[in-house]
């Protein structure tokens, strides 16, 4: 069964990011076999004076198969218990993919452009039979770990730091389509400019580091034609992917 895990607030000042240690706890979950990972997404939430972050208020999001969720939870909690940073709030919620609604979506969107609050995740966690818990210091991360899965079930927020069991960051250079689908199986290549997806025998210039985005549910790579004659297309660049990613 497909499930997302929802995780923030794992860090402080002095430490890696979130994503960062989702990626490590990914790692360790497959590695154990305890689940098939599908991506990890990172989720843009409001900036605002009211609302305690370290760095950039985003949070993650996990989305694995697994037959044996509780055994992924309990690693997961003990993992967070463990590797969060001094001062953080760590939080962790877990949900059947197919069981999440549109309570929990709009949640997610809402912690977008509005301050919420604790109580208010408690509420919609209760209200969906969704796993929510508070792990190290205030407990606030549960806020953005709920709206982790209702971005990423949203199927139209975010971008990818991890694809499969595999780190973005170690793919550079020039692949065609279909190479890059033999490493990631879901992903596809979009031509943004002229809205069309890229043949498979295409070449695509990737740069030192991939930032798909999360685009109808799907794994998408956006790409730009260019000038060289070793490829016929190049990755958009990082600002242009943050803008359409935050």
């Amino acid at each position: 069964m497909k499930y997302l895990i929802g995780i923030d607030d794992t860090d402080n000042i002095k430490t890696k990011g979130t994503g960062s240690r989702v990626r490590q706890l990914t790692q360790e979950l497959t590695d154990k076999k305890y689940c098939k990972a599908i991506g990890i997404t990172r989720h843009q939430l409001f900036v605002h004076k009211d609302i305690p972050f370290t760095s950039h208020n985003s949070s993650a999001c996990l989305e694995i198969e697994t037959e044996n969720i509780e055994q992924v939870i309990d690693y997961s909690r003990n993992f967070l218990i463990q590797n969060s940073a001094d001062g953080s709030d760590a939080g962790l919620c877990v949900a059947n993919f197919n069981q999440i609604g549109n309570g929990v979506i709009n949640f997610g969107k809402n912690a977008k452009v509005k301050v919420l609050n604790m109580k208010d995740a408690y509420a919609v966690a209760v209200e969906n039979n969704i796993f929510l818990e508070g792990l190290t210091g205030e407990k606030t991360g549960i806020i953005g770990s709920l709206a982790a899965v209702g971005l990423r079930a949203s199927g139209n927020d975010g971008r990818f730091l991890m694809l499969e069991e595999f780190e973005i960051r170690e793919i550079a250079g020039i692949y065609t389509k279909k190479e890059l689908q033999k490493i990631f199986t879901k992903i596809d290549i979009f031509d943004l400019e002229n809205n069309i997806f890229v043949a498979e025998n295409e070449k695509i210039f990737v740069g030192e580091w991939m930032r798909p985005v999360l685009r109808n549910g799907k794994q998408i790579l956006l790409v730009e034609l260019s000038n060289n004659q070793e490829y016929k297309y190049i990755t958009k660049n990082k600002e242009f992917v943050k803008q359409i990613s935050n």
